[in-house]
């Protein structure tokens, strides 16, 4: 399991030694049948998943919205300022921002409102003044990078390249030891904190 920090400063301002660069925004296609692939950053690139405690919340949020139909869950990672996912809709009419802040919501209020209770002193890094309002951010504002894939090598280059970022980070020497990552899942030693759905055969080929 990675290295997680209880105390506030970790919490809130660590930095990572070398964070890696992010991915530009791009536009979502909202089209039948294709997967996609989620990327969504933490507020000014703070290391806020550092806690094994939000990890938990993102993993509750997955798991919730999974279960009510809305998608597939195909791979995930979570970092410490940053989250992959790679899902497929299971409708026709689905909305990828619709799914998105339905997945991110619950874990926002739950880490301001834990926040507030026990580390106040820190409420001022995840604030933001819009005139006289003051609103309190878990994420980065923006839908973060969306890319349709549509292919069986997309697919896994995909699942390679979101299962290799604790490894790339020097996290860990195998993306099977992350602990918030579906390699687990993929390698068979042990579940994943958040169920997953099979790939259908025809996206392995």
């Amino acid at each position: 399991m990675p290295q997680r920090f209880e105390c506030a400063e970790h919490f809130i301002c660590h930095m990572p030694s070398n964070p890696h660069s992010h991915r530009s925004f791009k536009r979502t296609y909202d089209l039948p049948g294709h997967a996609h692939e989620l990327t969504f950053s933490c507020y000014r690139r703070l290391p806020l998943l550092n806690a094994d405690r939000t990890c938990q919340w993102m993993a509750d949020s997955l798991n919730a919205e999974r279960n009510r139909g809305l998608f597939d869950l195909w791979a995930f990672v979570f970092m410490p300022e940053h989250v992959h996912l790679l899902i497929r809709p299971r409708g026709p009419d689905a909305d990828i921002a619709r799914i998105r802040q339905a997945i991110k919501e619950p874990v926002g209020r739950r880490a301001i409102k834990f926040l507030q209770e026990h580390f106040p002193e820190w409420i001022e890094r995840l604030s933001r003044r819009r005139g006289k309002k003051v609103e309190r951010l878990l994420w980065q504002s923006g839908g973060g990078y969306d890319r349709n894939i549509t292919s069986a090598p997309a697919l896994t280059a995909v699942v390679d390249y979101i299962h290799m970022n604790p490894v790339r980070r020097n996290f860990v020497a195998g993306p099977a030891d992350w602990f918030w990552s579906s390699a687990r899942w993929f390698e068979n030693r042990d579940k994943s904190p958040v169920r997953l759905d099979p790939i259908p055969a025809e996206w392995l080929a």
